[in-house]
């Protein structure tokens, strides 16, 4: 999956065998991006922010990413 893909901002590439790990991969770029200042990340991990703030929201968007996830 790409980062894109996972709610980040960019076509990094990600590979794992759980989506757990997919989601792993995902947050260590997500923080690497955004010591970086990288501006697109840290506009797309505010949406998440966002998202977080609604009840209920984050687990299924989670849930969508995780079935995503395996349909590859």
């Amino acid at each position: 999956m790409t980062c894109a893909q996972l709610g980040g901002a960019c076509n990094q590439e990600f590979q794992a065998q759980t989506f757990k790990e997919m989601a792993e991969l995902s947050r260590t770029h997500a923080m690497k991006m955004l010591e970086q200042g990288d501006q697109a990340h840290i506009e797309a991990m505010d949406a998440m922010q966002l998202l977080m703030q609604e009840e209920g929201a984050l687990q299924e968007w989670m849930k969508g990413r995780e079935a995503a996830f395996n349909a590859l």
